[in-house]
């Protein structure tokens, strides 16, 4: 009996420090968004420029920087309709030295960043046959370094004012590895992890850090991801999979979940109900999800083709990739700027 209630006790003692943290940290959550100053990395397409979008509803004045100029300017004009006030930067935020300079600039246009959404990010898909240590590195450069250079750049001032919202673009792919993409799920991990660790260490100062893992989404990103292999074979699954309701996600509805998220201050969102499950069932079963997924792996397409060279999506096309069966990612790939 005294294992049991004590037993009780710590159950009770955890439940009441679960419900006290929530508790403190609610009420802190009506972020208001209205002449606020937003920073979207790969803001030129995608689901950056969706997320652009819906800050610039929301009255925020944006900047967005992406490496093409001739796609930021295409968005820049897309988002003027929009919002009062709109700026696109070059930047490449793998050099420290380009972030530096662009969140100079940014705050010359601007003023202090209010909030910054790290969401640039790149996706090579074939088998780990296919895989070099460059795709490793680029992944690596792109998920971590990239996060790490702009979040060092804008906190200084962010502390100095104890105020700020940080949004880190993670993927189901930084909670399940997934297989045909060990590169991107080895970045995604190492930005989930300094996602979590940083939203600990900066509650403190009055900055809420949000880590968003979002799952399929019907962005039309799958025309510029890079493919590897038999990279036809490998374009039709991955377009497939990301434009079949249920499976994939409307991208507007998902945007404004991570706004809301923004706004609230809310540490982790994983989108979709399929990927949310997913997540749950890796969380208590680690071991069973990877047996299921090395079952899948041995369905989807192996080495060959290409080998390590990369083509586009756009260059990958097949009857399936080009079927009424994708035709809502192709809506949105026109719509939200990855078609030049």
């Amino acid at each position: 009996m005294k294992i049991v209630r004590n037993s009780a006790f710590a159950l009770g003692a955890a439940a009441g420090a679960v419900l006290a943290t929530r508790a403190l940290l609610s009420g802190r959550g009506n972020y208001d968004l209205r002449g606020k100053n937003i920073l979207i990395t790969g803001g030129s397409r995608g689901l950056g420029l969706v997320l652009a979008r819906e800050f610039a509803k929301q009255g925020a004045r944006i900047a967005i920087c992406a490496r093409n100029a001739a796609a930021l300017e295409r968005a820049r004009l897309d988002l003027a309709r929009l919002a009062h006030e709109v700026h696109a930067i070059p930047c490449d935020i793998t050099s420290k030295i380009e972030v530096d300079e662009m969140v100079r600039t940014v705050r010359e246009k601007l003023g202090s960043i209010d909030v910054l959404v790290n969401n640039a990010g790149v996706i090579a898909v074939g088998p780990m046959e296919t895989m070099t240590i460059e795709d490793y590195q680029e992944s690596i450069d792109t998920h971590f370094w990239g996060p790490l250079y702009t979040t060092l750049a804008v906190l200084p001032q962010m502390r100095e004012r104890r105020s700020g919202r940080i949004v880190n673009i993670s993927s189901i792919g930084g909670i399940v590895s997934v297989p045909h993409l060990l590169p991107y799920s080895a970045g995604k991990f190492a930005l989930t992890g300094f996602s979590q660790g940083l939203r600990a260490e900066l509650l403190k100062d009055n900055i809420y850090v949000t880590t968003v893992c979002p799952g399929l989404m019907r962005t039309g990103s799958a025309r510029n991801a890079e493919f590897k292999g038999k990279h036809r074979a490998e374009y039709s699954w991955f377009s497939l999979g990301g434009s079949l309701p249920i499976i994939s996600m409307d991208s507007d509805r998902a945007v404004r979940q991570i706004v809301a998220a923004c706004r609230r201050g809310t540490a982790e969102v994983v989108l979709s109900v399929p990927f949310k499950i997913a997540a749950r069932i890796h969380g208590l079963m680690p071991g069973t999800t990877a047996n299921v997924l090395g079952l899948v792996n041995r369905v989807l397409p192996g080495p060959g083709g290409i080998g390590t060279t990369r083509a586009r999506g756009y260059e990958s096309s097949t009857p399936v990739s080009e079927s009424f069966l994708t035709a809502m990612n192709k809506r949105a790939a026109e719509r939200n700027n990855e078609v030049a």
